[in-house]
């Protein structure tokens, strides 16, 4: 690379509520570097957003302004910009981003708009350029992608659309309850019961109206019965995911189910579906925003060609 030229053809940017993620990209989709930090959504001002973006792909601009396609928390209200939704049903590969305006020249931003639903009321943001990544690499699927996280979603795709989606907050309870409830006190940072897993999903998925009595259960076994602190994360995943799958039973019973996420979480969703009898497919999402995001790359670059 000689001194001054643009390093990046175009960069994508994954901007969560806490993290932001970032990788300079070829044309044709290749990586040339990637970068992260903690400036997540959450905890940014309005006038916070930029220099927190330059402040990661600088060694990769130019004297050309390079095209930067993002999408997340970044579009929401609390965002750098607020970028409308699209109603369901909608074709997540024809979602347009939408450009926004900048102090830098060096850079031309583009905002992925999220995904509603108004009855029941629901929304996504991020996940939407997830979905347009997978239908890239599988363009005719019919059936249920869930993608576990802080907040997993389950979602109905036929004809290449978002026909309907539930979004739960499962992620972001196991992180409340085993770092700030009285769990917090017998639940291990790491290490996995499989078993005492498999049995919770069972339980919750059997009476999920227990679910408040069965978490404190929790904090009792270890006070009397001596319970692990792994084989007490492992309950609270268990209890957690079963209830979740509980309420989640329309989209997944009878259905071709696609799992795409972290590897670790996906695998116990995976597990847990199993044991119900769903052979649903695992997939690593890691890949899927990035192919979303030069999906939409790709439009930029046609309409401005």
């Amino acid at each position: 690379m000689s001194a001054g030229a643009a390093y990046a053809d175009w960069i994508a940017v994954d901007w969560g509520t806490s993290r932001l993620r970032v990788w300079a990209m070829a044309a044709d989709g290749t990586i040339r570097a990637e970068a992260a930090s903690d400036d997540g959504m959450g905890g940014l001002a309005r006038d916070g957003f930029e220099p927190a973006l330059l402040k990661l792909v600088a060694p990769w601009l130019g004297s050309v302004p390079v095209p930067v396609v993002a999408c997340g928390m970044v579009g929401s209200r609390q965002g750098w910009a607020e970028v409308p939704y699209r109603a369901v049903p909608c074709a997540p590969g024809a979602l347009q981003p939408v450009p926004v305006a900048t102090q830098d020249g060096r850079i031309r931003l583009f905002i992925m708009p999220g995904v509603s639903q108004a009855k029941p009321a629901d929304v996504m943001r991020g996940e939407e350029t997830q979905i347009a990544g997978f239908l890239v690499e599988e363009p005719g699927f019919d059936g249920i992608l869930c993608l576990p996280g802080t907040h997993t979603k389950w979602v109905h795709i036929s004809a290449g659309e978002i026909v309907s989606f539930q979004t739960f907050l499962t992620g972001e309870l196991f992180r409340l309850i085993s770092e700030e409830s009285v769990l917090r006190h017998g639940i291990a940072d790491e290490g996995f019961d499989q078993a005492r897993f498999e049995s919770a999903v069972a339980d919750a998925l059997s009476r999920p109206e227990r679910l408040a009595q069965r978490l404190f259960a929790i904090r009792a076994e270890g006070v009397l019965q001596g319970l692990t602190p792994e084989a007490a994360r492992s309950q609270l995943s268990g209890e957690l995911i079963g209830a979740e799958l509980a309420a989640a039973r329309p989209y997944w019973l009878g259905q071709e189910v696609v799992v795409a996420g972290a590897p670790a979480l996906a695998a116990l969703y995976g597990d847990a579906l199993q044991a119900q009898g769903v052979s649903a497919r695992v997939l690593d999402a890691g890949p899927l925003t990035r192919i979303g995001l030069g999906r939409a790359y790709t439009t930029i670059s046609e309409t401005t060609a």
